[in-house]
């Protein structure tokens, strides 16, 4: 630790000043507030602007669309992400669908569907949950349907019914 000077000090000394440690600069967010869906490039395959694909989609990855696709698209237990500049017409089954596009055929999601402000969907939706944001376009029927349930370990114990309600008296 340097000494601090002081007015009142007599003398020329000079203080010592110690150099900052230099500081990690914050990283920069690899994707803006509209794509925070995408997931790391690892864990998904993509359709890049360029692309247009016209048939069957299955897999067992996720899936980013920011082409143009035809057809069907089945990737149960992933994500399937219509970027802003994608086009899809297909139906699409997928565990959880992001639209930041244009998607025109029936989607169906074991957990959720998103709807980002700039997408757009049009056809039927079956899924556990549902969000619509502000801004975008939803043309079609909605079903809602329980999230699945994961099935219970053998030999836990069953939760206790709920205790009967009390009898009321009776108003004479």
């Amino acid at each position: 630790m340097s000494a601090m000077w002081k007015p009142s000090q007599s003398g020329s000394s000079t203080p010592t000043i110690t150099p900052e440690p230099p500081r990690p600069a914050p990283a920069a967010p690899a994707f803006d507030n509209a794509s925070r869906a995408v997931t790391a490039p690892a864990d998904q395959a993509t359709i890049s602007k360029g692309l247009y694909i016209r048939g069957e989609i299955t897999g067992n990855e996720s899936l980013f669309i920011d082409g143009r696709t035809e057809g069907n698209i089945n990737l149960p237990g992933n994500r399937v992400t219509v970027g802003r500049n994608g086009q899809v017409a297909a139906s699409i089954s997928a565990r959880e669908i992001v639209v930041l596009g244009k998607v025109r055929g029936n989607v169906t999601a074991s957990d959720r569907v998103d709807i980002r402000v700039e997408g757009s969907l049009t056809g039927d939706v079956t899924a556990a949950r549902i969000s619509i944001e502000d801004g975008a376009f939803f043309k079609g029927a909605i079903e809602l349907r329980k999230l699945e349930a994961k099935p219970a370990t053998p030999g836990a114990a069953a939760p206790a019914p709920a205790p009967p309600e009390p009898p009321k008296p009776a108003l004479a």
